[in-house]
């Protein structure tokens, strides 16, 4: 019995210790998108999230599942996304990671680039970063 409650005494230590930072989250996210990790993407958020898209708003978790979720996958899996400037900003328990991204795809059998900046809120809810607000816009190269 001991020996059990120090393992579990341990494991506790280890998942704080390995706990994602905010830029981390974010990461997850983009990856998740691009494996179509539903279920990932749904942990991440929180249930009340509010997302802005191509001037489109989305007020919780389930409505951007019922919506936009769906698209942001396809075209994540279609194209190529990276990171070309991250930088985060912290206050208390929340957190402003802002990203400027070139992202290339194929549409209409041409190849397509767009460069893009996101703004997204995260606040530190039971010990764990969820993403509270997602603001995202793009243009053509």
């Amino acid at each position: 019995m001991k020996n059990f409650l120090l393992l579990a005494s341990l494991l506790s230590l280890a998942s704080i210790t390995f706990a994602h930072e905010p830029k981390e989250v974010v990461s997850i996210f983009h990856d998740a998108l691009s494996k179509g990790d539903t279920a990932e993407i749904m942990r991440i958020l929180a249930p009340n999230v509010i997302i802005y898209e191509s001037g489109f708003v989305e007020r919780s978790r389930a409505e951007y599942a019922a919506h936009h979720l769906p698209e942001d996958i396809k075209f994540a899996q279609r194209s190529n996304l990276k990171v070309l400037n991250l930088a985060e900003k912290r206050m208390g328990d929340f957190s402003m990671v802002m990203e400027e991204t070139e992202t290339t795809a194929q549409q209409n059998n041409k190849q397509v680039k767009y460069f893009g900046t996101g703004s997204l809120l995260l606040e530190k809810i039971h010990d764990e970063w969820l993403i509270t607000h997602i603001h995202w816009s793009s243009r053509k190269k």
